[in-house]
């Protein structure tokens, strides 16, 4: 009986630690590509991007950005440019969630 029990014991305790170690962690805070209208605070986000050269001046041109030039994709991941808004010239990025903004 002793047996028995010790065995009862082992199986229910190793199956409460698998149990354990198999919850999902949420720890994600920003999304993999912005929604309309919203743009990650801490943008240009680094990460590996999916856009093509194209897709990136359209994307820079569909914020409202125009004279879109000298588009390059740096080591982090962004797309980095010269563009013009508002009456304002200067650095334009795009990272790889579709965050567009007036670099600094």
């Amino acid at each position: 009986m002793k047996k028995l029990s010790f065995g009862l014991a082992a199986v229910l305790l190793s199956a409460s630690a698998v149990l354990a170690q198999t919850e999902p962690k949420t720890t994600e805070t920003t999304p993999a590509v912005s929604t309309s209208g919203e743009t990650n605070p801490a943008a240009p986000v680094a990460g590996k991007n999916s856009f093509t050269e194209a897709q990136a001046k359209s994307r820079i041109e569909e914020a409202g950005y125009a004279e879109v030039s000298g588009l390059k994709l740096d080591d982090q991941g962004i797309w980095r440019a010269m563009g013009t808004k508002d009456g304002k010239h200067g650095n334009v990025a795009l990272d790889f969630q579709g965050n567009v903004v007036m670099a600094k």
